[in-house]
């Protein structure tokens, strides 16, 4: 399978739920920045292939081999993003664009020893479910911090935005993964939050709030 086909998947199953769902031609040309057009030649050799479903009207759907194969590169993916953190002292915002390209390699026992040598590892570097090698993912106990009223309180644990700019923003803020954070007030106009962060107050915009996952305290 090529690099781009494997794109594909990998962009049909983030765009669907897990690989659950149909997802739009339109949505994939904009995830993946390509023609319509392009992206209706791919989906007739992926159909052929029988990795997608086309659906009329609708748009594509991946199949059980296409969300086993999509599942699969992210698993590369996440467990090559927690090799570079760990073991490479990358930053978290600068591991994707290499993780794009060591998600490509074809070697089933080094993924698995890679897996081994993390000692299995459950999240990658950004808080996101490393699928296992048969392609399930858990799932996470976790809440945008946005829907979190006043008093409440939790522990971040990941991120909707990944993008570089985004997680240096959080480094300015001295806000990472493994962070006590409770919601100390919420301003009803723009729904911006004065949040303390371990033992430090600091106030947020509405938009970080809508990108920052935490796991509730009971």
């Amino acid at each position: 399978m090529t690099r781009s086909e494997e794109n594909y998947l990998k962009a049909i199953f983030h765009l669907s739920n897990n690989g659950v769902g149909v997802v739009s031609t339109n949505s994939i040309a904009d995830q993946l920045e390509t023609k319509a057009s392009s992206v209706t030649d791919m989906v007739k050799k992926l159909s052929e292939k029988n990795l997608v479903t086309y659906i009329k009207y609708k748009g594509v759907e991946l199949t059980a081999a296409g969300k086993l194969h999509a599942a699969k590169v992210i698993r590369k993916h996440r467990l090559w993003e927690v090799f570079l953190v760990d073991k490479l002292r990358f930053s978290w915002d600068e591991v994707h664009e290499v993780a794009e390209q060591l998600e490509h390699i074809k070697s089933e026992k080094l993924v698995e020893e890679l897996d081994s040598f993390l000692e299995y590892p459950k999240v990658d570097p950004h808080g996101d479910p490393i699928p296992d090698k048969n392609g399930n993912i858990q799932k996470l106990d976790k809440v945008l911090l946005a829907s979190c009223k006043a008093n409440e309180s939790g522990v971040f644990v990941g991120v909707e935005n990944s993008s570089s700019e985004f997680l240096q923003y959080l480094d300015k803020l001295r806000l990472s993964l493994g962070a006590s954070i409770k919601i100390m007030d919420r301003e009803t106009f723009d729904n911006s939050m004065r949040i303390r962060v371990d033992q430090e107050e600091i106030n947020i915009s509405a938009l970080t709030a809508n990108n920052i996952y935490i796991k509730k305290n009971k």
